[in-house]
């Protein structure tokens, strides 16, 4: 397997920029995910990696050579695709093997070669069977099976669990993990999915706007986001968003909202505007007899354990994630308590997270 470097990866259609100045290592035999909302950019960049988009500028390295102009067959890749891309003529052992029998590998190799893949994939009972009948999940694991029957140096997928129903596609997020444990593959997964990306990868790379974000290991993304998008993007349900006003100077640990003093990590740098946006998870937020804000609840979602509390503030509306055992009703004036360690404070502009004591260490990517 091989390590996987993008330099500064831009892609254009004439006045369309897909992908802009992107920049990341997919180290070996890591399964890194590409995460991102539909036409972010994501499957024009692994495309470029692959070999089937030619890029308008930057580098792609794989095992250290550059193959930012070679085609695709030249750069000893396997991608997955989100359809399948199955021969219909063909059955399951012949649609494994087919990457091998082109590359001229012996019949007998071709033959252990497959039926081993069909054993890894559970599927060895399904060789003699035509695809056409297949399951949609049967169908992804032959597709899959194709590429692995190569033994790349990297294998590109994606999103090819998105035809698949809820079950089917949390169960093949397993097996997809387990996989790539056995084989020790470099992997890189292009999805939309954060539930597919936070239980799959061992890094993450979100991306919005053609533009790489944060780069970082799923718990990392989720409990210090970089940017506003990132907080919104990843959780469910999503990060909550205050106003906060006054200047913060760097040393800062509090900040006002709708009047009330606010608890936050110690900010690292001065925020020069009369404006915040402090940003908070749902967890973070506890039903108080006082609290620092006061709020009327506007719907209890009962979650088994947990349930969700919609509370309407004079700051907005809070989603908060609370145990079963805290009794609220619809109507009912409640306080809110914040996790003042938990707070991300975001410039109201850019977006981008302050730095401060949460943030010590990190590295956003």
């Amino acid at each position: 397997m091989a390590e996987i470097r993008v330099e500064q990866l831009s892609k254009a259609f004439a006045d369309f920029v897909a992908v802009r100045e992107s920049s990341f290592t997919v180290r070996d035999g890591e399964f890194f995910v590409m995460l991102g909302p539909s036409g972010c950019g994501k499957t024009t960049t692994l495309r470029m990696i692959a070999g089937l988009e030619m890029p308008t500028s930057g580098r792609i390295y794989l095992d250290g050579e550059d193959v930012t102009y070679k085609r695709g067959g030249e750069r000893d890749i396997a991608f997955v695709f989100q359809l399948f891309a199955l021969y219909p003529h063909m059955n399951v052992r012949k649609n494994i093997s087919f990457p091998l029998r082109m590359e001229g590998v012996a019949r007998r190799e071709v033959r252990e070669r497959t039926e081993e893949v069909a054993r890894m994939l559970q599927i060895d009972h399904l060789l003699n069977r035509p695809v056409a009948g297949l399951s949609s999940g049967d169908r992804q694991r032959v597709a899959l099976g194709r590429a692995i029957v190569r033994r790349a140096k990297a294998f590109l997928m994606d999103e090819p669990l998105g035809a698949l129903d809820a079950e089917f596609r949390e169960l093949m997020c397993e097996e997809l993990r387990l996989l790539h444990d056995r084989i020790g593959a470099t992997s890189v997964y292009v999805t939309h999915d954060q539930v597919e990306a936070m239980s799959m990868a061992d890094r993450i790379c979100v991306m919005n706007n053609a533009e790489v974000l944060q780069i970082g290991p799923p718990s990392e993304i989720y409990a210090r986001p970089a940017t506003r998008f990132v907080a919104g993007f990843i959780g469910s349900p999503a990060m909550n968003f205050l106003s906060g006003k006054g200047g913060l100077e760097a040393g800062a640990t509090s900040v006002r909202v709708n009047g009330a003093a606010i608890a936050v990590p110690r900010l690292h740098e001065t925020l020069d505007h009369d404006d915040a946006i402090i940003g908070v998870r749902p967890e973070h937020i506890g039903i108080a007899g006082e609290g620092a804000l006061k709020g009327r609840v506007f719907a209890v979602e009962y979650m088994g354990s947990r349930q969700l509390v919609t509370v309407d503030t004079d700051a907005g509306r809070l989603r908060v994630r609370a145990p079963n055992t805290v009794r609220v009703d619809f109507g009912e004036t409640v306080g809110l308590d914040f996790d003042s360690e938990r707070l991300v404070v975001f410039h109201p502009e850019t977006e981008r997270a302050l730095a401060s004591d949460l943030f010590a260490g990190v590295a956003h990517g």
